[in-house]
């Protein structure tokens, strides 16, 4: 997983691009179809992240301080 995520970060973007290229010389017009629902999908994950990060935000706000007595180990 060390070398798979940063290939993955990297080579994905690429692919696309060069996926759009290749489709532009086979189907012109479709390229613009394309692109459209990339960018939905992209919005949508987006919007998806934004939501989860907020509610994260949200938990580590609402949670109580370390020293409470849930925290602590049992003792005896």
């Amino acid at each position: 997983m060390r070398i798979a995520k940063p290939l993955l970060l990297v080579l994905t973007p690429i692919g696309v691009v060069v996926g759009l290229i290749h489709g532009y010389r086979v189907a012109g017009g479709l390229v613009v179809l394309m692109a459209g629902m990339l960018m939905i999908v992209g919005v949508a994950a987006v919007t998806v992240v934004m939501a989860i990060r907020r509610e994260r935000r949200a938990q580590v706000i609402e949670r109580p301080d370390s020293s409470s007595a849930d925290d602590r180990p049992d003792s005896g």
